[in-house]
């Protein structure tokens, strides 16, 4: 089990990948930065939550859909080609779905 030792709000700009079939990749805008360590205090890792509240090796990610990497790109030159839409109510359209949170929940990460 870990455990979080410090969570931080992502600047603009940071999304994570998320492959959802053998020719589909979606972004989706991170939310935050998560530092967790190891029950033991041994090992440590950051991992970013998605606006969708996804990260990588989370057991309550949508099926069907794998963790790529992270990317930057300059707010400035708009999102990736491949960033979720999103509805006029804010709602997502496409890809893996979890309604959006009005706060991110505690995380423990197994």
């Amino acid at each position: 089990m870990k455990r979080i030792v410090e969570i931080v709000p992502a600047r603009p700009g940071w999304y994570s990948r998320w492959q959802i079939s053998p020719e589909v990749t979606r972004c989706y805008p991170v939310s935050l930065w998560a530092l967790v360590e190891e029950a033991d205090g041994s090992g440590r890792e950051v991992v970013g939550m998605d606006c969708a509240g996804q990260w990588p090796g989370a057991e309550e990610n949508e099926s069907g859909g794998g963790f790529v990497r992270y990317l930057f790109q300059l707010p400035d030159s708009g999102a990736p080609e491949d960033v979720e839409p999103s509805s006029p109510a804010g709602l997502r359209s496409a890809g893996p779905r979890r309604q959006p949170a009005a706060a991110p929940r505690p995380v423990v990460v197994a």
